[in-house]
């Protein structure tokens, strides 16, 4: 996998709709952008889903703007082809690729594998004094950061998008492990792929993290609050899942269509998530810190319907039936925002 490189591109480079910006990049780009002051350097990536366009977007706008960076700047924009597929910025990869953003561990045996080993690399090249890596969230709802380490650093990178910090080492694999041991690093999640406020966030955060002379330290621009070690829900494999307003026959699961508009607000024992068909561990799987199950802590059944097993904070919670089932349905916290 050959990543492509632009030092300091002009607008004029890369034409005017993001279809053309795509095609311009060609593949897996690193875009590098000389700061005022050339001793520090900072990293940006984005779209290691192809179905998140928020950070491309945002991207194409600081370059039309012309500015010049407070420090060094490396973009690293990741899932071109699977972006530019048909219809554009749809795909979250390429038909059977992995997922790129479970692929920043060993073996590196694969394309996807190749590709973030590459990544790596250039990182440590550059060996940023932060890292950003921008996400749209797969369904609608609030922005939030995520990191895997507690600190005053990790906190103030958030706060340059969101006043909410998910704390969480599942060790899935995702760019944002490697902030122990390498430079601070946190997945900023800035809402829905098809929300306008979602990209204007992206943009000002972006703009913010790129003019700031410090970024690590000072005065954040928004007080950060946190949620500890939030635990994925999945549905387990060969269940079916339908989204309606009634139960659907043929399918183990059935759930409410607006379940998105539960993202991040606090959820009561009696709030209906849908329907079920069996019992609750043979539709769902869900793993705590200490590798117990969790299943009946996020989610109780009364008959055939679904409800939280009480107050709960959910979020990441998709619409998108693909997601739900290849990847998980929803996080989980308490409502107080501890760790289950």
């Amino acid at each position: 996998m050959r990543i492509h490189f632009f030092k300091n591109p002009q607008p004029e480079q890369f034409g005017e709709t993001p279809a053309e910006f795509l095609k311009t990049l060609g593949g897996p780009a690193c875009l590098f952008f000389e700061g005022r002051d050339t001793s520090r350097t900072r990293a940006l990536v984005t779209l290691l889903h192809g179905n998140e366009p928020s950070g491309t977007l945002a991207l194409m706008r600081w370059i039309g703007a012309g500015h010049q960076p407070a420090v060094n700047v490396v973009c690293i924009v990741a899932s071109v082809q699977a972006a530019a597929s048909q219809p554009a910025f749809t795909h979250r990869m390429l038909p059977g690729a992995r997922d790129l953003n479970r692929c920043f561990k060993p073996p590196f045996d694969d394309e996807q594998g190749r590709l973030a080993e590459e990544i790596l690399a250039l990182l440590d090249l550059h060996h940023p004094e932060a890292v950003v890596d921008m996400h749209n969230t797969s369904g609608s709802g609030p922005a939030f950061g995520v990191c895997t380490f507690e600190d005053r650093h990790h906190d103030a990178l958030v706060s340059l998008f969101t006043d909410t910090l998910i704390l969480s080492n599942l060790g899935l694999g995702a760019l944002m492990d490697i902030s122990e041991d390498k430079y601070p690093t946190v997945t900023i999640e800035v809402g829905g792929r098809e929300d306008a406020a979602a990209h204007e966030l992206a943009f000002a955060g972006m703009q913010r993290y790129f003019m700031a002379e410090q970024v690590l330290s000072g005065s954040a621009p928004n007080a950060v609050t946190h949620l500890h070690d939030p635990v994925r829900l999945e549905i387990c494999s060969g269940n079916r899942l339908a989204y309606a307003a009634v139960p659907q026959e043929g399918v183990e699961l059935t759930l409410r269509p607006d379940i998105e508009s539960l993202n991040f607000g606090t959820v009561s024992a009696e709030t209906p998530l849908g329907w079920i068909s069996g019992d609750l561990q043979s539709v769902f799987t869900a793993v705590d810190m200490t590798g117990q199950c969790a299943v009946a802590r996020i989610v109780r059944q009364e008959g055939n319907r679904l409800y939280p097993a009480g107050p709960r904070k959910f979020f990441m919670v998709t619409n998108k039936a693909d997601i739900a089932l290849s990847d998980c349905l929803l996080y989980a916290v308490a409502a107080d925002g501890q760790a289950l």
